[in-house]
């Protein structure tokens, strides 16, 4: 079969159409919202298969449904294939009320889901203005020619509703199937396609997809989610303490939910019905009594967000000295908009002649303690202090390993330091991990010695 593409590329009819003229109202008003959704997804790309990309589009597309009402029945993996790309496609529409395909919407020649999807449903390419005019303001923005092929991103399929790319070329594309032809009761599905790179898939379907998802196939007003991000304890521990607490709710209706993740566990409470308001406040209320020591956040809340905004919130400024995680910690931070206000800077110190020239490490604790040892960890964090005049300094020390360890200090040892005032605090961890995962939690670990003496504080502060 001839691509879409290929018997429609000529063609310049406007085929741009709004949610309006989706016929949103009418769907709205015959839809049963009391019934479950069925939602796809289908993630393409070669290299997900090869083992080249993790699939991290599978885990935060399902989080974020979930989030909102939308439990994924089914989602697969597939080549940058014509006929991987119809036959998964095919076989979704025949069952899904909605569904979500990622990647394959490029200019370069593996970029087949645009093409093929509207070859399987009988849809021809247009080239839509708005689109191009997208594409080439992207390059001219960027002082760089338009390269020719990016002006197939411009083709939209016909009837579809082209959603923009504020961070890219590709747009994203949705289409009402109806009637659809692969569904044995024939009722209609909704497909979107969107681009691959995380970059522009993720505000896109937060801004675009989600109300559009609202509006279309609305759940039961009465959902209600919670997710409780926690840190510095396990996803059996966290179950010990809560499921029993917790099991007069879930008889009722609450649904309960774990996520475990490098340093990190997630608790999502949910509900629906006239009472689901009630049982995810009265879960979340046992919950922060169980282990709210070790909650740090909910929703989309990362650990160094928290810790910068609890800075701002007290007025307080950081500084870091890093060794083993390499900067690790000064990323993190600084990937939090309006970091500058609190944090200073970093050094990393690899070396032993760094630690003494940058952060006035003594020699002679090198020589007693040697450089991966509570005593260094303080004087780094003291030395990188006294040197920007910080509140706080943090400073890490460890074996990321394979090599550099002894029976005394195996792979894996850590030592952080956090220094205020008047006192330096020293923790002593132990993180057998590989290399990038023992830098994140240690990160983890650091800064949430940090977040921990900063509730202190402000705790110490109301009370006086």
């Amino acid at each position: 079969m001839a691509s879409a593409r290929q018997v429609n590329a000529g063609r310049s009819t406007p085929v741009r159409i709004t949610v309006e003229q989706l016929g949103l109202a009418r769907r709205l008003s015959a839809l049963d919202t009391a019934g479950p959704v069925n939602v796809e997804i289908i993630n393409t790309g070669s290299e997900l298969l090869l083992g080249a990309v993790l699939n991290t589009h599978q885990q935060w597309l399902c989080e974020q449904l979930a989030a909102h009402g939308y439990v994924v029945d089914r989602q697969v993996a597939i080549a940058d294939s014509g006929p991987a790309i119809e036959q998964a496609v095919r076989e979704s529409l025949a069952r899904a009320d909605c569904v979500i395909t990622t990647g394959g919407l490029g200019p370069t020649s593996d970029d087949l889901t645009r093409d093929r999807i509207a070859a399987l449903l009988h849809r021809a390419l247009h080239e839509d203005a708005d689109v191009l005019a997208h594409v080439e303001q992207f390059f001219q923005a960027r002082r760089r020619p338009v390269p020719p092929a990016t002006r197939v991103q411009a083709l939209v399929p016909e009837g579809a509703l082209v959603l923009a790319n504020p961070h890219g070329t590709a747009p994203g594309l949705v289409i009402e199937v109806k009637p659809n032809q692969f569904r044995a009761d024939g009722r209609p599905s909704w497909l979107v396609m969107l681009p691959g790179p995380p970059r522009e898939l993720y505000p896109m379907f937060t801004a675009k997809v989600l109300p559009l998802l609202r509006q279309v196939l609305p759940r039961p007003p009465q959902f209600v989610c919670c997710t409780l991000r926690s840190t510095g304890i396990g996803e059996s521990v966290v179950e010990e303490q809560i499921a029993a607490p917790l099991k007069p709710l879930v008889d009722l209706g609450l649904e309960l939910g774990y996520c475990a993740r490098t340093g990190e566990v997630d608790v999502r409470l949910s509900a629906s019905g006239d009472d689901a308001a009630r049982l995810v406040g009265q879960a979340e209320d046992i919950v922060r009594r169980l282990i709210g020591k070790h909650i740090f956040g909910s929703g989309d809340d990362t650990l160094e967000a928290v810790v910068v905004r609890l800075l701002a919130e007290r007025r307080r400024t950081l500084v870091l000295a890093e060794s083993c995680t390499g900067g690790f910690m000064a990323h993190r931070i600084t990937n939090v908009p309006g970091a500058s206000a609190v944090f200073f800077g970093g050094l990393v110190t690899y070396s032993n002649e760094a630690k003494r020239q940058l952060l006035g490490v003594r020699a002679e604790t090198l020589a007693a303690h040697s450089a991966v040892s509570e005593a260094v960890a303080r004087e780094m964090a003291e030395g990188a202090r006294v040197k920007w005049g910080t509140d706080y300094a943090l400073s890490v020390t460890g074996i990321a390993g394979p090599t550099g360890a002894s029976p005394a200090k195996p792979v894996g040892t850590v030592f952080i330091a956090l220094a205020k005032a008047g006192e330096t605090v020293a923790l002593h961890s132990f993180n057998p991990f590989d290399r990038e995962t023992f830098k994140f939690v240690t990160s983890q670990q650091a800064l949430e010695l940090l977040r921990q003496e900063l509730l202190e504080t402000a705790g110490a502060s109301e009370q006086a």
